[in-house]
C-alpha cells in the first residue's frame, strides 16, 4: 500500500497494455513517471496473479478498477476474489450499459446496481459508477446522474465523478463533487481545452477547468483517490500522464 493518493488510469495507456509483456513494460514506465498507484482498465487478457506479480514488482498499488457491469452482476464472487488478491477495494464500472440509457432505465439501474453493490460489499468491496456526459440529459426535473444519486442506496452505490465529462455535459465539476460528498472515494481528473469550437481532453492544468474549486470540493467530499485519465491525448500518452502528474503535484496533491 502507498501513502500517495494520486493514481494513473491505465485506460489512457490501453494501446500499450494488450499483452502481459506490454503490461510489464507499461507498469515500469508508469512507476518511473512517479505514480505509485494505478486504476486497472482497458487491458488485454492477463491472469490476475500475473498482474499482481507485475505491479508488486514495480512497487505499484492497484487502487481501483473498471470492470464490466455484467461480470459484477453475474459473478460477483469472482470479482471479489480478484480484488482481494490485488488488495483493491474499489471496483467501478466505466459506463452504464446501453439498455438502461432511457427515462425508465435510470430508475431501474439505480436499484439493480445497488443490489450488485450490496453483494460486492459482502466481500469488502465498494462499488462506484463512472459518469460520462450523457447522464446529464434531463428526464423531467432531474438529469440522469441525479436520478442515480438520489435513487440508489448510498451504502452500496458510490459515484466516480469524471471532471471532463461533467463539464462536457454542461455541469459544474466542483458542484457535482460536492453533491456526492461521502459517496465519492474515486475522482477522475481530466481537463478540457478548446481548438476553435472543438472540445479536447487536455493534461491537468493545461485546460480550462477550475482546479482550485474542484480540489477544494474533493477534499471536503472525502475523495480517497485522485485518478488521472486522458482518453485521447494530443501528445504521446506517457508524456501526457507525466505532465498531469507534475501539475497536480504542483497544485498540492500528494
Amino acid at each position: 500500500m502507498t501513502d500517495s493518493r494520486i493514481a494513473a488510469q491505465l485506460y489512457t495507456l490501453r494501446e500499450f497494455t494488450k499483452t502481459p509483456e506490454d503490461v510489464a513494460k507499461t507498469m515500469k514506465k508508469v512507476r518511473e513517471i512517479g505514480y505509485e498507484a494505478v486504476q486497472v482498465s482497458g487491458m488485454g487478457p492477463i491472469d490476475p496473479g500475473e498482474l499482481k506479480k507485475i505491479v508488486d514488482g514495480e512497487g505499484l498499488h492497484i487502487c481501483a478498477t473498471h470492470i464490466p457491469y455484467q461480470r459484477m452482476a453475474e459473478t460477483p464472487e469472482l470479482v471479489i476474489e480478484d480484488h482481494q488478491l490485488w488488495g483493491c477495494k474499489h471496483p467501478a464500472i466505466g459506463g452504464m450499459p446501453g439498455e438502461y440509457r432511457n427515462a425508465d432505465g435510470y430508475h431501474k439501474f439505480a436499484k439493480e446496481a445497488s443490489e450488485v453493490g450490496r453483494k460486492l460489499a459482502e466481500g469488502g468491496l465498494s462499488f462506484s459508477y463512472h459518469n460520462h456526459s450523457f447522464e446529464l440529459e434531463r428526464y423531467g426535473d432531474k438529469v440522469g446522474l441525479e436520478i442515480l444519486r438520489t435513487e440508489s442506496d448510498p451504502k452500496y452505490f458510490n459515484l466516480e465523478i469524471d471532471t471532463y465529462w461533467i463539464q462536457h455535459g454542461g455541469g459544474d465539476s466542483a458542484e457535482w463533487v460536492s453533491r456526492c460528498k461521502g459517496r465519492i472515494p474515486l475522482l477522475h481528473l481530466k481537463d478540457m481545452t478548446m481548438r476553435g469550437s472543438e472540445q479536447l481532453m487536455a493534461e491537468i492544468g493545461e485546460g480550462n477547468l477550475n482546479w482550485p474549486a474542484i480540489l477544494k470540493a474533493a477534499k471536503e467530499a472525502g475523495v480517497e483517490w485522485y485518478i488521472i485519465e486522458q482518453d485521447v491525448c494530443q501528445r504521446a500518452p506517457f508524456e501526457s500522464l507525466a505532465i498531469s502528474f507534475r501539475n497536480v503535484k504542483a497544485m498540492g496533491l500528494k
